[in-house]
């Protein structure tokens, strides 16, 4: 913590001036009149309240700003008035003072004022009596009390609340920021998921329409042309098709039953089809498909939604990056789950050492499908391996582990 300069702490507030100066004034207003709390003592000058009672208005002021010093003055000032035959004023500021001492003080003072104040009303209700020999002497304590008790743990509680009031508020502003960072993740995750499925939907069909548009204007055969041109109005119908599907999944959100997400959401059972359509899109650049499913016998049960759908998406994309850069040759998908084991994929294609793609790409693919195998707390590897044919030569070669819990799988 900073010191702060003696200028800062030495401003009075505006309310304590007034009490202050309404202090000074009522205590000059009782002097004048005579009114005092009782006859001078050790032969003091009763002219002394008036000293006292300006001291005790000048500790006022600082009773927020320096409430320890503002304490110890107001208690000499104290002192020195019931000794002058004191003021009922300068009484009412220094419980004034004690209380603000409790309230605004350091925590430190908080606790031991309470404390002294009840040892100093004990002493002065025992003391006394036990001296003079006079019951009335027990007033004494009950004044002690009344101007050092009673303004002291109104002050515990008043602060107690005003923490307890804090701690609520400080609780409300975490939660609030709590709540907004919530937020803002939740935004951000949901627009990945959306580029990754915009992405894993429309980049298939578009690197298709983009090889097959450039085919048809280097080759000058109308045949060629022809089939070029169905290849690019079947992949543009299928990949509107599934842009709309998305959509409407979007728009949906109260869709019964889940009916719209189930006709969105692609599954294993779609890759036959998926690698006819690959079959289609690669006959001009050279490249076979081939799916080898090896998932057990009975295997062949849904697994979770998500999963399928992340290793389908799996495949589509590694598919899409064997047509735009692989060399010719074989292109084989491997599925492979047992009961009680994690979901396999496994995508390899002759390695394609290619000035450029032969359609223009994000590079997001990679990314894509490294993020949809972490959130499902998979493992996920790609790159070139050792181990093609002709030997010598080298594959691309996907891997993808997807778990999958018991409970899940048997739901």
């Amino acid at each position: 913590m900073t010191a702060r300069p003696f200028a800062a702490l030495a401003r009075p507030h505006r309310d304590d001036v007034r009490i202050a100066v309404c202090g000074l004034l009522g205590g000059l207003l009782l002097y004048g009149l005579g009114l005092r709390t009782g006859p001078p003592l050790l032969d003091l000058p009763g002219r002394l309240a008036l000293v006292a009672l300006a001291v005790m208005a000048g500790a006022e002021l600082l009773r927020r700003v320096a409430p320890r010093t503002s304490l110890a003055v107001a208690t000499a000032a104290l002192a020195v008035d019931v000794c002058s035959s004191g003021l009922i004023a300068t009484v009412v500021m220094f419980t004034d003072i004690v209380y603000a001492a409790v309230l605004y003080g350091p925590p430190a003072t908080a606790r031991r004022v309470p404390v002294i104040s009840i040892l100093l009303t004990v002493v002065a209700t025992v003391v006394p009596p036990a001296i003079l020999q006079d019951p009335q002497a027990l007033l004494i304590g009950v004044g002690v009390g009344v101007i050092t008790v009673g303004p002291a743990w109104t002050g515990v509680i008043i602060r107690e609340h005003r923490n307890a009031a804090l701690a609520a508020r400080l609780e409300a502003e975490q939660v609030a920021l709590l709540a907004e960072m919530d937020r803002t993740q939740a935004i951000v995750a949901e627009r990945a998921r959306m580029a990754r499925e915009l992405h894993d939907m429309v980049a298939n069909h578009l690197s298709a329409i983009a090889i097959h548009s450039t085919a048809a204007q280097a080759i000058d055969d109308p045949a060629a042309s022809r089939e070029a041109l169905g290849v690019i109005r079947e992949n543009s119908v299928q990949g509107l098709a599934e842009m709309r599907r998305l959509i409407g999944l979007l728009r949906d959100e109260k869709a019964p039953g889940g009916t719209a997400e189930a006709q969105a959401t692609p599954s294993l059972d779609g890759l036959e089809a998926l690698l006819a359509q690959a079959r289609v899109n690669g006959a001009s650049s050279g490249l076979t498909f081939a799916l080898e499913d090896a998932r057990a016998a009975g295997g062949g049960a849904r697994l979770p939604a998500p999963v399928e759908l992340a290793a389908y998406r799996i495949v589509q994309e590694s598919l899409t990056n064997a047509l735009k850069h692989a060399a010719p040759g074989e292109v084989v998908v491997r599925i492979a789950h047992d009961p009680g084991c994690p979901l396999t994929v496994h995508v390899t294609s002759p390695f394609g050492d290619r000035p450029g793609p032969r359609a223009p790409g994000s590079g997001a693919g990679l990314i894509g499908m490294r993020e949809r195998i972490e959130l499902l707390g998979g493992r996920f590897e790609a790159g070139p391996e050792d181990g093609g044919e002709p030997a010598g030569s080298k594959i691309w070669r996907v891997r993808a582990t997807l778990p999958v819990r018991e409970e899940e799988e048997e739901r």
